[in-house]
């Protein structure tokens, strides 16, 4: 069966608009957007400033996995996310479950995962998880 080759089309998402697969510009800016969110909370609250190296380079990133954890959890997406609309969903006809958030939200902070995404344009955190983003 001939192919277009959209991402997506594999997984039976629409080419384009609601629904569709989330492209890699709009997760770079929804993923830049938290985690600024999280160097300005860690800076606010805990005097951490920016690209502060050592031990506190983590704190950050804490920030960064529990808005991660918390909000895909309960409402699919994150802050950074929502602003792009995109969400996160299940690749099972299913709501998240709470492995699947765990296991995504892991991967992902370990930054490389993200980096490498597959033909239906699915970072390999995401596979690895069985979720997806898509356009909202």
């Amino acid at each position: 069966m001939p192919s277009s080759g959209y991402p997506g089309e594999r997984l039976g998402l629409p080419r384009e608009g609601r629904g569709s697969i989330g492209r890699f510009g709009r997760r770079l800016v929804a993923a830049v957007v938290d985690w600024t969110l999280c160097q300005l909370i860690a800076y606010g609250l805990f005097h951490i400033p920016f690209g502060q190296g050592g031990p506190h380079s983590f704190v950050p990133l804490g920030l960064f996995a529990l808005e991660n954890l918390l909000l895909v959890s309960t409402l699919g997406h994150t802050i950074g996310h929502r602003l792009v609309g995109l969400r996160v969903r299940s690749l099972a006809p299913r709501p998240l479950s709470p492995v699947q958030v765990l296991i995504r939200t892991l991967l992902l902070c370990f930054f490389l995962p993200a980096m490498f995404w597959d033909s239906d344009g699915r970072g390999l955190h995401d596979k690895a998880a069985g979720t997806l983003i898509v356009r909202m």
